[in-house]
């Protein structure tokens, strides 16, 4: 309050001590207030009194000024810190005691693993119980696996699984054929029908080895299948022969006639110059492929012969690929010694058989665990045990990295993805893992 208004109303009601007294006070808490400041935020201070002073019959009002303080309401926030820094990898083991787990994959829709047994079973790896003790599916009766290449090899779910309950599988039979069939799931989601199998493609093998058997569904909606060249009985002979379904990438339509239908734009879809269902060829045993549909491009890692092992990555483009098995082994000329590499597709990793003998081909990382390592394509070595990964770009390997003092895997038979993007192993004595991050 201004000074000198506070002398006039003194001077004024100076004979009223009672009303005198009371001003002073009133203008003491006005004091007290400004001291303090606009008060608490949000709030409004404003002080009116009219006083009578009754000896004198004037009548005097003073009115002190209000003060309003704004308050502005932001919006709550949601603040996502950072990850600590990566420090390196380590495995979350799920699963032991299984039976040479060939491949592991997430049953769509839902938090649950589905391995494969070599022998010719399907085991499920739930959660919270573990390793159910009833399969998933059992076909021993239908599976040979003598050898060390045969067995159930493949597992792939239709793109509409969650409601139709289809998958596919890839074995070798008692007769050391190969066979892709189908199989649906049962009222119980843990069990499939197993007395009810649709043979989808049979494909005489000439001897037990180089059998492959990935499959994959491509965003395009067709199954991708991988075949060996035949082992000894075919390596020199199918590798370059477009018009054999051995040593091949093959696609095909599931959802057209019974047993299969062959896409419109496949490279040889008139069956001229190469058998309808071959997407590409040259390859001596593609063990394990994999589609990355975030770029739209199949890697593929195909075990070598004599001196190298190789790592190729091409576009989802069905231009017939020619991957140059056997004329040549990585990018080393073999069977053709005045060969030219380029004719062929090259691999952007290949590496002697001084580092390793039998590549496992894996999947490129899309997770969320481990953002430092979003598309890295991760891939191992079957005999010498060690795991690796690359960043595809530009056409080459880039930010080359090995694993294998942090994850000391063992002997890896295949990669898988679970249902949430993370990468998984699945090792020859046994064991279920998922790569998880040190931080």
């Amino acid at each position: 309050m201004d000074g000198a208004v506070v002398r006039t109303k003194l001077l004024t009601m100076h004979r009223s001590p009672t009303l005198l007294l009371f001003v002073l006070l009133v203008v003491a808490a006005a004091c007290r207030g400004s001291d303090d400041g606009a008060g608490a935020i949000g709030s409004t201070v404003a002080v009116t009194s009219t006083l009578s002073a009754t000896s004198t019959s004037t009548t005097t009002s003073t009115t002190f000024p209000s003060t309003t303080t704004s308050t502005t309401t932001l919006p709550p926030t949601t603040t996502t810190l950072p990850p600590d820094p990566l420090q390196g990898l380590t495995l979350d083991v799920l699963a032991t005691g299984l039976s040479q787990p060939t491949f592991v994959a997430a049953v769509p829709g839902d938090d649950r693993l589905l391995v494969l047994e070599r022998v010719g079973r399907i085991r499920v790896i739930d959660p919270v119980a573990g390793v159910l003790a009833e399969p998933f599916l059992n076909i021993r009766n239908r599976v040979g696996s003598n050898s060390i290449e045969q067995g159930i090899l493949g597992l792939a779910f239709h793109p509409g699984f969650q409601t139709n309950g289809r998958f596919f599988v890839y074995y070798t039979d008692r007769a050391g054929d190969s066979v892709v069939a189908e199989y649906e799931v049962s009222d119980d989601p843990n069990q499939a029908v197993a007395t009810e199998e649709r043979v989808v493609l049979q494909i005489d093998q000439p001897d037990d080895r180089h059998n492959a058997g990935m499959m994959q569904f491509g965003p395009d909606g067709y199954l991708y299948i991988a075949t060996g060249d035949g082992g000894a009985g075919g390596a020199s002979v199918n590798g370059q022969d477009p018009g054999t379904l051995l040593a091949a990438i093959l696609r095909i339509d599931v959802d057209g006639e019974d047993p299969y239908t062959i896409p419109p734009d496949n490279p040889f879809v008139d069956g001229v110059d190469g058998a309808p269902e071959v997407w590409g060829y040259g390859l001596r045993n593609p063990w394990r492929f994999s589609i990355d549909p975030a770029e739209s491009l199949l890697y593929v890692g195909d075990v070598g012969q004599e001196a190298r092992e190789e790592v190729s990555v091409v576009a989802l483009a069905p231009v017939g690929y020619n991957f140059g098995w056997p004329s040549v082994e990585g990018t080393r000329c073999f069977f053709e010694r005045d060969c030219d590499p380029a004719d062929y597709v090259v691999p952007v990793v290949d590496y002697s058989h001084d580092e390793g003998l039998s590549v496992t081909g894996g999947y490129v990382y899309r997770g969320t665990a481990i953002p430092e390592l979003s598309g890295h394509y991760f891939y191992a070595d079957w005999v010498n045990e060690w795991v690796r990964s690359f960043r595809y770009q530009s056409g080459a390997a880039t930010d080359a990295r090995d694993w294998t003092s942090q994850l000391q895997p063992g002997q890896i038979n295949s990669f898988g993805i679970d249902g949430n993007g993370e990468l998984l192993i699945a090792t020859w004595d046994g064991s279920v893992a998922r790569v998880v991050p040190q931080r």
